[in-house]
C-alpha cells in the first residue's frame, strides 16, 4: 500500500520540515514531553499548510508534474527532509543546554529523539483524526443538504455548521466539564490547613481570635502570606534603627460572596488593627489561587523598618491560565472593590497623616490591579504609585505604553516619553535614573525578556515579534530565530508549561524586587553596605528554597 493513499506526500514533507524547526531554542528550557508535544503540533500544522496548498493548486486547475517526476521529486524531498530532521534532533540537546546554561542550571542528558518522535506521532494523529472526523460530519451534512439548496450554499453552511457542533462539543462540554473538576479540586486544596500553620496568637494580628477575619476562612494562600513574612526581630538583624511588626492583612473566598462585602470587611480589618498608620500602604492584587509573592512583598517590609502594612484578596482557586479563562471578570471585580473601599477612606484622612499609598500585581495580579482604578477617579488626589511585575501581554495599559516607547528603546526594556511617569526594570535594573525627575505618582514594571508570560502575542503565528530584534535581553538567546507558526506553538508552549529559576521566566527575585521598591518608594536610613548585605541575605534565601 502506497502512503499517499493515506497521507499526503507534501503535507508529510513540510510537517517534517515544521518538525524540525520545533527543536530550535525559544525563551525557555524544555522539557522531553513538552518538546514532543510542539513537534506534533508543529508537524500536524505543516501538514495542513502542505494539504491546503495541493488543495489550493488543484482549485485553480494548475498544471501537476508526471507521476513518474512526481515519485522522483518525493524521493530527493524526503531525503532532504529527513537530513535536516536528523541534523535539527542531533543540534536540539546543545540548543537546550545553552539555554540552561544562560540561566545558571545544570546541563541535561542528551535529549532522547525517540521518546520525542513517539509522543510527537501520537499527538500528530490524534489531530489528523480529529480533522478527519470534522471533515465526515461536514461532508454528511452537504450531502443531505445539496437535495434542497445550491452545493456551494450547502458547502458553506455545512462548514459552518461544523464548526459550531465542535465548538459547543469542545466548549461547551470537555472543556466545561474540566474546569469543574478543576475548580472543585482547587477549592479542596485551598480549604486545607496544613498542620504546620498555627493561627497567630497576637490579637492585633489577622486571623487571630480577636480578628474581624477567620482563620479558617482565610484560604491555604491566605494564611501562608499571613504567616511567613518576616518580624520586627528580622528586620532588627539588619538595621540600627527603630523597627515595627509589618502588617498583613488578607481576606479569602469564603468569607462572603460579595465582592463588596468582602473588601468592606478588609478595610474594617485594616482599621482594627491600625494599618492607616504606618508610612507605607499596598493593595495587592494576587495571583489566580490568590497566591502572593514573599519575594515581593518581604524587600519592601526590610526596605521600610516593618512601618508597612498589605492588604489582599483572593478572587479564585485557580491557577491564573484556567482562572483567566474561566473567570475573567472575577479579579477584576473583586480588584475593583477593594480599592475602592481602601482609596475612599485613605482620601477622607488628612493628606500629612495618611500614608503613601501603592498598588502590587504579579501576572494575572497585575493585569486585574490595572483594571482596579479609573485614571479619572483618582486625578484630584492620586495615589503614589504602583509595582506590577510580570504584566500579561493581554495587560492593555502596558501594551499601549510598550508601543508608545521612545523610538531608540527596546521592546523588552522600554522608556517611555521623560520617565517622569511610568519606568521599566529588569535584572539589572532601570527605575534609576531617567530623562526628567520622577513624578510624586509612579508606575513601575519588573519584567524579564525571558518572561513568555509577558512577551507573548498572538501575531508571533504570523510575523516576528520586535522584542526578537536586535539589541535583544540579556536572559534571551541569540540562537533563537522566528518561524511563521512554529515560533507561536512553541512561545504558547513557553508561556503553559515553561520553568526557570529565580531571575529568569516568569519567576521574579526578591532581589530584583528590593532595588525596584527602593527606587519606587525612596526610603530612608540605607548605607550601601546595608543594602549589599541585605540583597545578599535574599539571593541567599533564593538559593536555599
Amino acid at each position: 500500500m502506497h502512503i499517499s493513499r493515506y497521507f499526503s506526500t507534501t503535507g508529510l514533507l513540510i510537517g517534517t520540515f515544521f518538525f524540525a524547526l520545533s527543536m530550535t531554542p525559544t525563551l525557555l528550557p524544555r522539557q522531553e514531553i513538552t518538546q514532543g508535544v510542539i513537534s506534533g503540533l508543529a508537524l500536524a500544522s505543516g501538514y495542513g499548510v502542505g494539504v491546503l496548498g495541493i488543495w489550493l493548486w488543484s482549485y485553480f486547475q494548475l498544471p501537476k508534474p508526471k507521476e513518474k517526476v512526481q515519485v522522483r521529486m518525493q524521493i530527493v524531498a524526503g531525503m532532504i527532509f529527513l537530513i535536516i530532521t536528523v541534523i535539527f534532533l542531533w543540534q536540539a540537546s546543545g540548543w537546550q543546554n545553552s539555554l540552561r546554561q544562560m540561566m545558571g542550571m545544570p546541563e541535561d542528558a542528551t535529549v532522547r529523539p525517540v521518546l520525542i518522535g513517539a509522543i510527537a506521532i501520537a499527538v500528530f494523529l490524534t489531530v489528523l483524526l480529529i480533522s478527519r472526523l470534522f471533515l465526515i460530519v461536514k461532508h454528511s451534512l452537504n450531502r443531505k443538504l445539496q437535495p434542497y439548496i445550491p452545493p456551494r450554499v450547502s458547502f458553506v453552511v455545512g462548514l459552518i455548521t461544523t464548526f459550531i457542533l465542535f465548538w459547543l462539543i469542545i466548549n461547551g462540554v470537555l472543556f466545561s466539564q474540566l474546569l469543574q473538576l478543576a475548580d472543585s479540586s482547587y477549592q479542596q486544596v485551598d480549604a486545607l490547613i496544613e498542620p504546620d500553620v498555627e493561627m497567630p496568637e497576637d490579637p492585633m494580628k489577622t486571623g487571630s481570635i480577636e480578628s474581624l477575619l477567620s482563620w479558617e476562612e482565610m484560604g491555604r494562600q491566605g494564611r501562608r502570606f499571613l504567616i511567613n513574612g518576616p518580624s520586627a526581630e528580622d528586620i532588627l538583624e539588619f538595621t540600627n534603627g527603630p523597627v515595627l511588626e509589618p502588617i498583613r492583612v488578607y481576606i479569602g473566598m469564603h468569607a462572603s460572596d460579595s465582592f463588596e462585602a468582602r473588601a468592606y470587611l478588609a478595610l474594617e480589618e485594616l482599621r482594627r488593627v491600625n494599618a492607616f498608620d504606618r508610612s507605607i500602604l499596598v493593595i495587592i492584587t494576587p495571583t489566580g489561587t490568590g497566591w502572593v509573592d514573599p519575594n515581593a512583598i518581604d524587600p519592601l517590609e526590610y526596605l521600610h523598618h516593618g512601618d508597612v502594612a498589605s492588604v489582599a484578596a483572593q478572587y479564585s482557586y485557580l491557577p491564573s491560565p484556567l482562572s483567566l479563562i474561566a473567570e475573567e471578570e472575577y479579579g477584576a471585580d473583586m480588584a475593583r472593590a477593594l480599592f475602592r473601599a481602601v482609596y475612599g477612606y485613605w482620601t477622607e484622612l488628612p493628606q500629612d497623616e495618611r500614608p503613601k499609598l501603592y498598588l502590587h500585581g504579579l501576572s494575572l495580579g497585575a493585569l486585574n490591579s490595572d483594571h482596579s482604578f479609573d485614571l479619572y477617579d483618582i486625578i484630584d488626589d492620586p495615589f503614589h504609585g504602583a509595582l506590577w511585575s510580570g504584566p500579561p501581554f493581554r495587560k492593555t495599559t502596558w501594551r499601549t505604553i510598550t508601543d508608545g516607547r521612545n523610538p531608540d528603546s527596546p521592546a523588552w526594556l522600554p522608556r517611555f516619553r521623560d520617565g517622569s511617569v511610568v519606568r521599566f526594570a529588569n535584572q539589572n535594573g532601570g527605575l534609576e535614573s531617567a530623562d526628567a525627575e520622577w513624578g510624586s505618582f509612579r508606575i513601575a514594571y519588573l519584567q524579564y525578556a525571558s518572561d513568555p508570560i509577558t512577551f507573548f502575542e498572538p501575531q508571533s503565528f504570523r510575523r516576528e515579534p520586535e522584542w526578537m530584534q536586535d539589541p535583544r535581553g540579556p536572559d534571551v538567546s541569540d540562537e533563537l530565530r522566528w518561524f511563521p507558526i512554529v515560533t507561536g506553538l512553541q512561545l504558547t508552549a513557553d508561556m503553559a508549561t515553561g520553568t526557570a529559576p529565580l531571575g529568569f521566566g516568569h519567576d521574579y527575585a526578591a532581589e530584583h524586587y528590593l532595588y525596584s521598591w527602593l527606587a519606587l518608594t525612596e526610603p530612608d536610613g540605607w548605607s550601601e553596605e546595608e543594602l549589599d548585605r541585605l540583597r545578599a541575605h535574599f539571593v541567599e534565601r533564593d538559593r536555599s528554597n
